[in-house]
């Protein structure tokens, strides 16, 4: 049984809402109550003075998260002792999943510039984290592998990671893909130099068109900046459009 002993309400608040989202069992009680007899752990707030029996383990939460305490109750009751895994399916709103041994523990469906601060975030308390990415999207994957930083990446075959779908679970494609790819071993990676190939930087002028409201797409130059990271899609179109201005008007060649 895990127990939730803690005067501090935003823990309180935080961690039962996270229990209950897991649906797993729990009671709560007052510092100073009695302790129920079948206690096996105990969440108490970081740094709360609570008398916990000898025989039972503690996990301390912070209230900014919960989640984590849940996750590392959850663990200990369960005996694992697994390594933290990041999983990655690469794309422009790339699948991340997050696995403790065998259990995954948390998933994400994110914009790509947001991917790398979310790995960061998710294994920044691990011991020994391990990020396995998969090797399409090549220009998204070099990204985020560059925007990793110190956590071991590994570079993984990603064919056949994407599971049959059936009906009801559309969109979930690239999560359950990024638990697969989690679960394969790969080449360890520091980052990786892609050059894009002409058809995809006329997919990235294409995305442009369908993004601008006068429907011009950019210019080359701008389109490889953008497959190198250095702008995103809404950048380069104000770029451009700031450079019809100073031409004094649009280019008839980009309509």
């Amino acid at each position: 049984m895990i127990v939730v002993a803690t005067g501090d309400f935003e823990v309180y608040h935080g961690v039962v809402t996270e229990l209950r989202d897991r649906g797993v069992t729990f009671t709560t009680i007052e510092p100073g109550d009695d302790w129920p007899e079948d206690t096996t752990l105990a969440i108490v707030a970081a740094g709360e003075a609570i008398d916990v029996p000898e025989d039972v383990d503690v996990v301390q939460a912070d209230p900014d998260r919960p989640r984590r305490a849940v996750e590392a109750a959850i663990a200990t009751l369960r005996g694992e002792t697994g390594r933290t895994v990041v999983g990655i399916d690469p794309g422009e709103r790339p699948g991340i999943a997050v696995l403790h041994g065998e259990m995954v523990v948390a998933a994400f469906q994110v914009p790509a510039a947001d991917a790398a601060e979310v790995v960061r975030r998710e294994v920044e308390d691990a011991v020994n984290p391990l990020v396995r990415i998969g090797d399409g999207a090549r220009l998204v994957g070099s990204r985020v592998i560059d925007d990793i930083e110190d956590v071991t990446v590994e570079l993984v075959d990603e064919t056949g990671t994407t599971p049959y779908l059936g009906s009801g679970v559309r969109g979930m494609g690239d999560v359950l893909a990024a638990v697969n790819i989690a679960r394969l071993e790969g080449e360890e990676i520091v980052s990786r130099d892609v050059e894009p190939t002409p058809g995809e930087l006329q997919r990235i002028k294409d995305r442009s068109r369908e993004a601008s409201d006068t429907n011009r797409a950019i210019d080359a130059e701008l389109a490889r900046r953008v497959a190198d990271g250095d702008l995103t899609i809404e950048d380069a179109l104000a770029e451009h459009r700031g450079e019809d201005t100073d031409r004094g008007g649009p280019d008839p060649t980009e309509r």
